[in-house]
């Protein structure tokens, strides 16, 4: 399926969520492992605010790409974020929506016009 890249240099990207081990199967506890590297992956919350508008995204990142200094609710930067439509059938209802993952997640600066008082 079509991965689409995701531009955030306009972007406010707040941690809402502290990282934690993306679980593939809750009913035996098994972490999700990326398909390529077989690297354990991880789950954060975010609030992607954009041109006024925000949204809360769950962002999967691998293991390694997580780093130290991270604040809840303090700016934080997703290089490689992509978004990945998906769809599945679960007893016998149609759902869809959409993937973000992203190569790490980084401390980062709130934006100067954010900053400013008016």
């Amino acid at each position: 399926m079509r991965t689409i890249r995701v531009e955030t240099s306009a972007a406010t990207i707040l941690l809402t969520e502290a990282p934690e081990p993306k679980v593939r199967d809750r009913q035996t506890g098994e972490i999700a492992k990326d398909a390529t590297s077989g690297e354990a992956l991880m789950t954060i919350g975010v609030v992607y605010i954009e041109e006024g508008e925000s949204s809360l995204i769950k962002v999967t990142i691998p293991e390694s790409g997580v780093s130290d200094g991270l604040t809840l609710g303090a700016p934080v930067s997703l290089p490689g974020l992509v978004a990945r439509p998906w769809e599945s059938v679960f007893n016998c209802q149609q759902r869809h929506g959409i993937a973000y993952r992203c190569a790490a997640v980084t401390p980062a600066a709130f934006p100067a016009a954010m900053g400013a008082s008016a």
